[in-house]
Formats: C-alpha cells, structure tokens, sequence
C-alpha cells in the first residue's frame, strides 16, 4: 500500500458516556463513546496514525472530546466545533438482557454535518491521506446529511484509492428499517471491507446462516467481509478464502465498544499489511481485553 500521511481515518458522531456501574442503581462512570471514534482511537493504540472526521458542540463536552483525542495521537485538524450546536450524550444501563443504550443526541452538533462541511473543513484532504476510511451504520443514521456526508466520503476515497471500512452498527432508535437495509446495501457497494455482526445482518434481512451473510456481502460488492459471531468468534472472507477465527474466552464484565475496539484493531493492522486473517486473530485478542473492564 502507498505512502500515506494517515493508517486509518474514522468519519462519524463522539459523544460523551453516562456508564451505569451497578445495575438499578443510579450509579455512572463518565467516559467517551461513539463506534467510530472508539475504533480510531483502537486503531492509535495499537499503533496506526489515525484522524477523525465530526462536528463538535461549542461546549465543555466537545472540548473534553478534543482533549481525548489530543491524549490519543487522533489528528483533530478535521474536526469542527459548533457554537449554535450540543454535543451528542449517552447513557449505558445494564440488567439482564444485558446492556441498553439511551441517547440524547437529535440536532448534535455531528448530525449537521454535509457534503460541503467535508470540503470546507479539510476533511476531504485527510480521506484522501488515508490508507483506510472508516464508516459506521451509525454515521450513516443520525441524519440525511450525515448519510449523504458518508457515501461522499465514501465515493472520495474510492476515488483516491482508499481503503473503505464499513461497520454496519445497526441502531434502530435512530432510523426506519427500510431506510437503513437501502442504505446499509448502498455502503456494502461502496467499500472494501464489510464488518457485519451477524445479529445486525438478521435484523435487516432475515438471513441467520454465516456462509450466506458473507455471500451476500460479496455479492453487494465488498471485497473482504468479516462477520462478527460474538461468542463464536468471527468468519472471515477475501473473496477466495474464508476461515472461522475463534474468539478468546474471557470474564465479561461490560460488552460497550468490544466491537469498535475490534474494528479499529484490525484495520491498524491491515493498514499496517497483515492479512484479513491475521489482523481478525489480532483483533479478537484485543477485543477480549476490552470486555474485562467498563466502558
């Protein structure tokens, strides 16, 4: 791959975590969140020069997510701060079913972002850059012009011979059904890397079986597809071969961000010239380490 200026850049919504540290108890630990940053900064740590593409509120939360990504060598130039705009919160409660998501985010900040804000804000100069550009189902839901900034983004780097990522991260609470199964096709067209959760892909369209997920995923246009078991690890495909990585068995104290954690790490490595397969066995050991802790 090229010389680029950046491994991996992440287009998508921060927010700042509310997490619930005892169930039924109105307990929380403050953090960060938003799949997309969560991975890029999965992708720094493990060693890739990353960059992240969003619109901030003009407020104290924004200026804490600026000084988290300063902390992680996550490149801001790209970013942009709305004084008219808040910054996108959320809350993480856990009980039996697991953990559920609560979010105060209409009208964020991210959500206004456009096709022109990402000319404008020197966003376009930094996909260019990149070796990979990361999407997310969730920055394709949060708005229209979200959507529409994404699948420029998107064409932008198919243009410049970047690397797309896309994560389907299907959020229900943000979108209709229909619209995110038209728009999660219209994605798969547009990237090189399809990172599906099989519970994501049954939810859209019904399929439950993993060999035909990651068909269809190739079918749709994406060249190398890793669908996300959970428990049962991750099946992995490059169009030729396709393997069952196996996932490391654990105590799992809180699930939040395990999968943004495993995007991230894998496209640091495959920026970094590993192999599909190898960067998901990478991935999935990183992955297991995050699920140890909150948050």
């Amino acid at each position: 791959m090229q010389a680029r200026r950046f491994d991996v850049v992440a287009l998508g919504e921060a927010m700042v975590e509310f997490n619930q540290t005892t169930a039924g108890q109105p307990n929380y630990l403050q953090g960060f969140g938003g799949d997309t940053s969560n991975a890029v900064i999965a992708a720094a740590r493990a060693g890739a020069s990353t960059a992240y593409l969003t619109r901030l509120g003009g407020d104290t939360f924004g200026q804490s997510l600026m000084a988290l990504w300063a902390a992680e060598n996550v490149s801001t130039a790209a970013v942009q701060q709305d004084s008219e705009a808040s910054t996108g919160l959320y809350f993480v409660t856990h009980g039996p079913k697991g953990h559920e998501f609560s979010y105060l985010r209409a009208g964020s900040a991210a959500s206004r972002m456009t096709p022109a804000w990402l000319q404008q804000a020197g966003a376009a100069d930094a996909v260019r850059q990149a070796k990979v550009l990361h999407v997310s189902g969730i920055s394709l839901a949060i708005s229209a012009s979200a959507c529409d900034t994404a699948f420029a983004a998107m064409k932008l780097a198919r243009e410049a011979g970047t690397l797309v990522s896309f994560d389907s991260n299907l959020r229900l609470k943000l979108w209709p059904l229909d619209r995110a199964l038209a728009c999660t096709r219209h994605a798969i067209s547009l990237c090189d890397i399809f990172l599906p959760s099989l519970e994501d892909i049954t939810t859209l369209n019904g399929m439950t079986d993993p060999d035909q997920v990651v068909d269809w995923g190739h079918a749709l246009g994406a060249k190398t597809v890793v669908l996300k078991l959970g428990g049962d690890g991750a099946l992995v495909s490059d169009g030729t071969r396709r393997e069952r990585v196996p996932v490391h068995r654990v105590k799992l104290v809180d699930a939040t961000g395990a999968g943004d954690c495993f995007c991230g790490n894998l496209l640091a490595r495959i920026a970094r010239g590993d192999s599909v397969f190898d960067a998901t066995r990478y991935a999935n050991a990183a992955a297991a380490l995050t699920v140890q802790g909150y948050g």
